[in-house]
């Protein structure tokens, strides 16, 4: 189905908007994918903050020229679906998680910071821990040093209280003697 100039512009306005906010864009070719499982795939996509799009690859480009994602610009070529993410991981564990499962879709590279990735530099950034999992491992590592001086106090005091009955007991002996 053919769009029109006005519907192009729509689309290239709504991908360049996405583009702008984005942070990772990763690209796959979808080819042989059943509808069941590209439903499957957008459901969770949308679930982690993830817009996947299939777009005519001239319009894809028009959309990203001027932004960081204009660098895989040349990469754009066959079906593809686009992953925008504002996450810096979303996108890329969303695709690899799916492609992991499914080997019709296969991961054609990406951007993430102004810098292309192809296909290990996608899956290396979905195997980075989320955002969520990495505050909660930086908020152990500052409690870590508390709780050690925590125990490290209640162990002294636990000492204290428990030597002292016995350190009496030889003074008393001493005074006897």
């Amino acid at each position: 189905m053919s769009l029109n100039r006005s519907e192009k512009e729509a689309v290239i306005s709504d991908v360049t908007s996405l583009a702008a906010k984005a942070q990772t864009l990763v690209m796959a070719e979808y080819r042989g994918i059943t509808v069941a499982d590209m439903t499957k795939l957008r459901t969770d996509a949308r679930s982690k903050g993830v817009t996947l799009s299939v777009l005519k690859n001239t319009l894809a480009r028009r959309a990203v020229a001027g932004s960081a994602f204009e660098i895989v610009g040349d990469q754009m070529t066959g079906p593809l679906i686009y992953g925008f993410s504002e996450d810096a991981v979303a996108a890329a564990k969303v695709v690899a998680d799916f492609a992991k499962t499914n080997d019709k879709l296969v991961i054609r590279g990406g951007a993430f910071g102004g810098k292309a990735l192809d296909v290990e530099g996608v899956k290396q950034l979905a195997n980075i821990p989320s955002k969520e999992v990495l505050l909660a491992q930086l908020l152990g590592l500052m409690q870590s040093p508390i709780s050690r001086t925590a125990r490290v106090l209640a162990a002294l005091a636990e000492k204290r209280g428990g030597g002292e009955a016995p350190a009496e007991a030889p003074a008393a002996e001493a005074q006897a003697a």
